[in-house]
């Protein structure tokens, strides 16, 4: 009889991770109504407690943080404006080139460090008035940065770049897909944020666990044009506590167990260094860790090894690879990882 398939070790993305019972629970036990007539209290306290979290006033809960990301910069743009962000920022690259769809605006893209830019960047990509160019609209930052490896902002330049946003009348937004990664390894506040931000995307299905789900926050003003816009993008959902019960759940239990992640982040990272076919390990800050493969292994070999023993990856480019960390990969998943990179097969690639 052929030997039973291995557990899979999934490190394509904290994106995988599945509701764990208690989860389900809380889900299955949820109050709803209709959301579209503001009738779901599980809805609305997921909104609200979210909003407390970072100091702003109120929040939209949607179904992906692409979602509450293209509807910020819709609502904080018009046609023939532009977009500041990092030139891998996810809004201009994995959002299927939403800001020039929904929003006709343009985009002053800036080579980070990691992704990360500074306030001195941000400053000199402000357009002078002149008819030739589009006008300068919004600032939109990313952190932790998923291009980066998981990079985070020192708090000293996300308020550096905030006061230049602050002294151009520019609004801020912060791509929030990770910040609670960002916040637990940083010893950040959340509550600070709102202090510097003028708009939050806040991501409840990556580490934090939750199935589906973004929340969108910013001052109850802009709140209620996004939610109109929301409805516009076909956004608007019924009895959707039942999905805002698991994000409320994420909040108040799988916060602090991120540094569970980051420290298995860490392992990865020292394995791999010690591994003959790898040329480069970016010294992971959080749950990522991206690396390269010498040219003597094909990124496709690697891979193909790996899912010959129960394990996925992403391939991050040409020779590059990403592994994420998260609630469904535990001692024992990365014990199985340690092992597959240090098989003689790849060894002597």
């Amino acid at each position: 009889m052929p030997a039973p398939a291995l557990p899979l070790v999934d490190l394509r993305s904290d994106t995988v991770t599945r509701p764990t019972p208690a989860m389900l629970a809380a889900m299955f036990g949820a109050p709803v109504g209709d959301d579209v007539y503001e009738e779901d209290p599980t809805v609305a306290r997921l909104e609200a407690a979210t909003a407390a979290r970072f100091g702003l006033e109120a929040g939209l809960f949607c179904p992906s943080g692409t979602m509450t990301n293209q509807l910020a910069i819709k609502a904080h743009t018009e046609p023939l404006s532009e977009v500041i962000c990092e030139q891998t920022a996810h809004v201009y690259l994995w959002e299927v080139g939403g800001i020039a769809f929904h929003s006709g605006a343009s985009v002053a893209l800036l080579p980070g460090e990691r992704g990360r830019v500074t306030a001195a960047q941000v400053e000199a990509a402000i357009r002078p008035a002149n008819i030739h160019y589009p006008t300068t609209r919004l600032i939109c930052l990313e952190n932790t940065h998923n291009r980066g490896g998981g990079s985070c902002y020192a708090w000293p330049e996300l308020v550096a770049i905030a006061e230049v946003a602050r002294r151009h009348q520019l609004p801020l937004h912060l791509d929030g897909a990770r910040i609670f990664n960002a916040t637990v390894a940083t010893g950040q506040r959340t509550e600070d944020y709102g202090q510097l931000f003028d708009s939050i995307s806040v991501c409840l299905s990556k580490g934090l666990g939750a199935p589906v789900g973004s929340v969108l926050l910013g001052s109850a003003a802009f709140i209620q044009k996004c939610k109109r816009l929301r409805k516009a993008f076909g956004g608007g959902w019924r009895q959707a506590g039942y999905l805002a019960a698991a994000g409320l759940y994420a909040l108040e239990n799988n916060v602090a167990r991120l540094a569970d992640d980051h420290a298995r982040a860490a392992r990865l990272a020292g394995a791999l260094a010690r591994q003959p076919y790898v040329a480069e390990v970016l010294a992971p800050e959080t749950n990522l860790v991206i690396f390269r493969l010498h040219e003597t292994l094909p990124t496709a070999a690697f891979l193909a090894h790996l899912a010959a023993q129960g394990i996925k990856a992403s391939e991050f480019g040409p020779q590059w690879v990403r592994f994420v960390t998260h609630l469904d990969v535990d001692d024992a998943g990365l014990a199985r990882v340690e092992a597959a990179l240090a098989m003689s097969e790849l060894v002597n690639e």
